[in-house]
């Protein structure tokens, strides 16, 4: 028995640029006070599909350019002023942020995953892949933000199968994720 993949609804554009409205983001933690944790804050909020504040990312530029940062919270307060870059669709913006972030701290997996979502966001799908490889490789403390936004570039490329067992990854990942279960759900496991 073959079994194939389709999904419950039509994937146009509008759709899909819908469906990029609801990405996931994540964010890293700074912690011991100052701008940099409220930065770090800020982007914690938009990581759980909270508004951006309008402010937030001058907050984060303050951090970085007046607070002096250990490595790993230098690294985590240009990730974060990425993920509220690409809450407010400033790619080019966000992809320097991640870029810096890698230069500091070519290990942290959440700079290669959030880099990967601008890129997606930039309309390249297969990048975007590549560089969510590249940072779940990493080990980044929320994976299934990784597998749900490389869900969404399969999905644009028109790989169902990979979209679908990729939400569903998440899903198993963290259970009860809504916007991660409501796009598991529109799918249809069809056997052949």
């Amino acid at each position: 028995m073959q079994r194939g993949l389709t999904t419950a609804v039509a994937a146009g554009l509008s759709f899909i640029s819908m469906l990029w409205a609801s990405q996931a983001l994540g964010s890293t933690t700074v912690i011991g006070g100052g701008l940099a944790e409220d930065c770090s804050n800020s982007a914690k909020a938009v990581s759980a599909n909270q508004p951006a504040a309008a402010e937030a990312i001058h907050v984060c530029t303050l951090a970085l350019d007046t607070e002096i940062l250990a490595t790993h919270d230098l690294a985590s307060t240009y990730v974060n002023r990425g993920v509220l870059h690409l809450a407010v669709a400033e790619y080019g913006d966000a992809l320097k942020d991640f870029d810096a972030a890698i230069g500091i701290e070519p290990q942290l997996g959440e700079a290669f995953v959030n880099r990967g979502a601008a890129l997606i966001g930039q309309g390249h799908e297969a990048a975007g892949i590549t560089e969510i490889d590249r940072g779940l490789a990493l080990k980044p403390t929320e994976p299934e933000k990784a597998y749900f936004n490389r869900a969404l570039a399969e999905e644009r490329l028109n790989d169902l199968k990979g979209a679908y067992y990729d939400y569903k990854r998440a899903v198993e990942l963290k259970p009860g994720w809504v916007m991660a279960e409501a796009e598991l759900a529109r799918f249809t496991v069809v056997t052949r």
